[in-house]
């Protein structure tokens, strides 16, 4: 068994004890190969109970930061977001966008599920926010289906993503897959990249049920 497997068993009915997962949609995952899971952002606990609703590992990019502290503390943080699937990236700079791009791009050929918030960050208000399109390219230059998400209650349990979650319900709700193979070769067309980073983003809007503000989120934080 492979270590985020291994921790998967570990936590997982510890998260589900505490966290209540209600899980609508699973169904629609497929089995087997590349998968591209894409979802809103309202709290940190958001990549700690989503991967714990299905059966497959899913693998998802994090900051290189929650990998390089020093002390027992750090270690022992690193070795859990690794053990969870977390990939760390330096997302800091021009090249950190190319980056996260590549590790997910990575992951893909592998035949395996990668998750990716294409708002960026995490909402600063509950509402969902405007899609960067790097979710689009990920999609076209693979070829792997988009399976829409949403976390319903996260951040009723953890407000504002700081400080130790209370226990709750939650609800992880997944649409069903949805694929550009008609926009085969056109990874570098920036109008249809926005079209299908906006056709993701709608299915997540329906699934969430949030308000749509048509701004990126870190420029509504940095407001």
């Amino acid at each position: 068994m492979s270590r985020p497997a291994l921790m998967k068993a570990a936590l997982g009915p510890v998260l589900r004890l505490m966290f209540r997962p209600r899980v609508e949609g699973a169904e629609n995952i497929p089995g087997t190969g590349p998968v591209i899971l894409a979802g809103n952002h309202l709290t940190f606990i958001d990549s700690m109970i989503m991967p714990i609703c299905l059966d497959r590992q899913v693998f998802f990019i994090g900051k290189d930061e929650y990998v390089t502290g020093t002390g027992l503390k750090g270690r022992l943080m690193a070795w859990f977001f690794t053990s969870v699937g977390m990939i760390p990236v330096d997302r800091d700079g021009g090249r950190g966008g190319v980056a996260a791009l590549m590790t997910g791009r990575r992951v893909l050929e592998e035949g395996k599920i990668f998750s990716i918030y294409p708002e960026g960050t995490r909402s600063p208000d509950g509402r969902l926010y405007r899609g960067r399109t790097g979710i689009a390219r990920l999609t076209l230059m693979t070829g792997a289906p988009v399976v829409p998400f949403a976390m319903i209650g996260t951040d009723k349990l953890q407000p504002g993503g700081a400080g130790m979650p209370r226990p709750g319900r939650v609800t992880v709700r997944f649409g069903e897959p949805m694929e550009f193979s008609r926009y085969e070769g056109m990874d570098r067309d920036r109008y249809v990249l926005r079209a299908v980073t906006d056709s993701v983003m709608a299915e997540v809007m329906r699934l969430s049920g949030q308000e749509y503000v048509d701004m990126y989120a870190t420029k509504a934080k940095a407001a």
